[in-house]
């Protein structure tokens, strides 16, 4: 057997990433940013008002005061201003360049009902600059905003536009296929006869694969015997897939399709953890990434989350291979495997902010449905006593 590291360093070692494409940074959400983007022009523009208010020049004492313009955002007026003059002034407005500081309507007499009668200032700006936010104070045309690597959320969507870039790299989505094996499925839903299950591997690793970000491009199952396999790869090839994703058919039994028909293509290995010891990475001749996972929905699943998952990251690019993690205490204890890491399906307890709780799930596939995140408990002779700490991948 071999470590988890190593067979993870091996998926990795695996990945091409995918070409970058340029895309307009409104449909970039979601997406990897594959080169960095640096500010097109100063954020802000302008010296701008940062309250609704009366721009003022030199006031440090209450006065009554001339309005000589008003100013709505986008004006691109600049009235010339004295002591005794004032301009009323929206938030976002270009400040006058006359101007030092920004009275808020609040501290004034009349406030917004006022109108350009003249306006009395009752509380004066408290220093020069009051209310204003300087050309710049944000970014500077040049600076960097959002670095290589990372998804591209709302907030770093919006920081990008704000900066005046309307484009940028980012790669596509992942295309995936997923491919259940075994005689014995049938589609969920329909009649049954002795020893056949509903089949749910393909829809539960096909939800995982678009959680992650990938498109899934094909979904489909074959038998334990023939070349179901090969025909597989061929159809989710003609569907453009970068990644095949087999489940079950790669362990030690009489009837491994996967094992048995594609040891050319792929390196099939067993990995000290539980669940999901057996385990399958290849490529084909025309690029496309091939995965063998455990038969069992659970081992599946988790063998998805610390190989496939980080595979489909990796081929965007993406920077943050791995979920978040933290250290939680883990409820009841657990007994310990020598020589296997054991991932354990959990839900938390939120109850204490201070401490939060992990509680293993149900075993099965209901109980990984309840799941919040997995559990990591090292291989040791020692077993854990309650509310050791442990290391939680968070979902």
């Amino acid at each position: 057997m071999i470590d988890v590291a190593a067979y993870l360093a091996a998926v990795l070692d695996a990945v091409r990433p995918l070409d970058a494409d340029s895309r307009d940074v409104a449909a970039a959400r979601g997406r990897v940013l594959r080169h960095p983007v640096h500010a097109a022009v100063d954020v802000p523009a302008f010296d701008s008002s940062a309250m609704d208010g009366f721009a003022v020049r030199d006031l440090d004492r209450p006065a009554t005061l001339r309005v000589v313009a008003d100013l709505p955002a986008g004006t691109a007026e600049d009235p010339r201003m004295d002591a005794t003059d004032a301009a009323r002034i929206m938030t976002g407005a270009p400040v006058p360049s006359d101007a030092t500081a920004v009275v808020p309507f609040e501290d004034t007499a009349l406030g917004l009902t006022g109108g350009l009668a003249p306006v009395e200032v009752v509380v004066p700006p408290r220093a020069g600059g009051a209310h204003i936010r300087r050309r710049g104070s944000d970014v500077r045309a040049g600076d960097l905003v959002v670095g290589a690597g990372v998804r591209l959320t709302a907030g770093r969507i919006g920081a990008i536009a704000a900066s005046g870039v309307g484009t940028v790299s980012v790669s596509r989505a992942a295309r995936v296929a997923v491919v259940s094996t075994g005689s014995e499925l049938v589609v969920a839903g329909a009649p049954m006869r002795r020893g056949q299950i509903p089949e749910s591997n393909s829809v539960l690793l096909a939800g995982l694969a678009e959680e992650a970000g990938a498109e899934v491009v094909l979904r489909t199952s074959v038998g334990d015997e023939g070349e179901g396999p090969r025909a597989a790869i061929a159809a989710a090839e003609a569907a453009g897939a970068d990644v095949v994703v087999f489940s079950g058919g790669v362990s030690a039994g009489a009837y491994e399709v996967v094992k048995n028909t594609l040891g050319d293509l792929m390196r099939f290995e067993r990995v000290r953890m539980q669940p999901g010891k057996p385990q399958g990475i290849g490529r084909t001749a025309a690029g496309t990434l091939l995965f063998g996972l455990p038969g069992n929905p659970v081992s599946a699943a988790v063998s998805f989350e610390l190989f496939v998952r980080p595979a489909l990251r990796a081929l965007e690019g993406d920077v943050e291979l791995a979920r978040s993690q933290m250290r939680v205490a883990l409820a009841g204890g657990w007994r310990a495997r020598p020589g296997r890491t054991q991932y354990v399906p959990v839900s938390l307890d939120r109850s204490d902010p201070e401490r939060w709780r992990a509680t293993p799930t149900p075993r099965g596939t209901r109980g990984f449905g309840e799941a919040e995140g997995l559990a990591v408990i090292p291989s040791s002779d020692d077993d854990l006593p309650p509310d050791a700490l442990v290391t939680v991948a968070l979902w």
